[in-house]
């Protein structure tokens, strides 16, 4: 809950009016270190896999959460919009070594039968985090001021993202694999799966991030009152910590890849009712079938990483299927936006957008069984990635 992914990407709004206010910056000069720290994460993914991959968790994680936690309680003496960068750049560097590329690899390694559902709980973090930490950083900055609220939650960063791994998380034994993990990833980054995985995450992606990051203005276009648009999208966060809960538990019975399709499938129908939504309850529902849909992303692309690849290559695959995820993000919002400039609409770039995220789902069905993969003369089975 108070890793890069929740606590610096659910807070970043809550702080740029206070910060206008202060010292006179515009909201596109503060929004813009959001920026840097998001093309920093999807630069930084693969290198901080491989760290975690060749040198184990412990000896990756720690110092990651402990730069992160300074470089956020650095912001409660911001001085400066170069300040207010160099602070964001730096969480972007460390921030998925705090949250998903290291504690994925711990649960991959530490559950076979129940992966699924482990992953799910870990991802529910997150989730939990998204609903919650909004509300609190908006009182705390309202009851003490920003300044004060960086300090607490830079306080929340160390009291709950490093004593309890600094405490309690053992190594995990076989990692720091060295060159045998080196020469893993070379020997699946030409394979059909890492393609057809690359490409299904990065489609689905370029769609769930361009729809999330318009969907109230869209809804307000279809005729919605600000208050229902902003309802419906609160509407999408709930049943994304669902949707993350039953992918869970559906992934432990079933072949991972069909539970992706029909996720995103499912998604990709949300998306497509979005665009003839007009009254409340269409709005609803359709950013339910969106919900649904962006919980079983979170849980699919390091379940089906951990069983299709060798477990000694895991974080640094994981960081590259990361990268493209995150690169994806960043134009999806701008596709869109470039459609209602061009059209004064989102009608055909939704529609667009809800395309490719059938071919998403369409793309991962095809991958095969995990026993059927044969790499470089490496082959296993789903028991055996232990």
């Amino acid at each position: 809950m108070v890793s890069f992914g929740s606590l610096v990407i659910f807070t970043f709004g809550a702080f740029v009016k206070p910060l206008n206010e202060r010292f006179g910056w515009s909201r596109g000069q503060i929004s813009l270190a959001f920026t840097f720290a998001a093309l920093m994460v999807a630069i930084s993914s693969p290198a901080l896999g491989r760290a975690i991959d060749r040198l184990g968790v412990r000896r990756v994680l720690l110092p990651c959460v402990a730069v992160y936690g300074a470089a956020f309680t650095s912001l409660s003496v911001l001085s400066s919009l170069p300040a207010l960068y160099a602070a964001y750049i730096v969480m972007g560097i460390v921030g998925n070594g705090t949250a998903h590329l290291a504690w994925a690899r711990v649960i991959s390694a530490s559950f076979n039968e129940r992966r699924g559902m482990a992953l799910a709980t870990m991802m529910a973090g997150v989730g939990a985090g998204a609903i919650g930490i909004p509300p609190l950083a908006t009182w705390l900055i309202g009851a003490f001021g920003w300044s004060a609220a960086c300090l607490i939650l830079g306080a929340a960063i160390f009291l709950f993202g490093f004593l309890p791994p600094l405490l309690f998380l053992p190594e995990l034994r076989g990692a720091g694999a060295g060159a045998h993990a080196a020469g893993s990833f070379r020997s699946v980054q030409g394979s059909r799966v890492f393609r057809l995985l690359i490409g299904s995450f990065f489609l689905f992606s370029l769609s769930i991030n361009g729809v999330l990051a318009h969907v109230i203005p869209m809804l307000q276009d279809r005729g919605l009152s600000a208050s229902a648009a902003a309802f419906a999208a609160s509407t999408l966060g709930v049943l994304t910590l669902m949707g993350r809960l039953l992918t869970g538990a559906l992934l432990d019975r079933f072949h991972g890849a069909y539970v992706a399709a029909v996720f995103f499938a499912i998604a990709a129908l949300g998306v497509a009712a979005l665009t003839q939504a007009s009254t409340i309850p269409a709005a609803y529902m359709a950013a339910g079938l969106i919900g649904l849909g962006m919980g079983a992303e979170a849980d699919v692309m390091p379940y089906l990483v951990s069983r299709y690849f060798p477990l000694e290559a895991f974080s640094e695959i994981y960081g590259y299927s990361f990268t493209a995820y995150a690169f994806a993000a960043a134009y999806g919002p701008l596709l869109m936006g470039w459609s209602f400039d061009r059209f004064h609409s989102y009608g055909a770039a939704a529609l667009a957008l809800a395309g490719a995220m059938m071919a998403a789902a369409i793309t991962i069905g095809f991958l095969p069984a995990y026993r059927e993969i044969e790499i470089a003369g490496y082959s296993r089975t789903a028991q055996q990635n232990t």
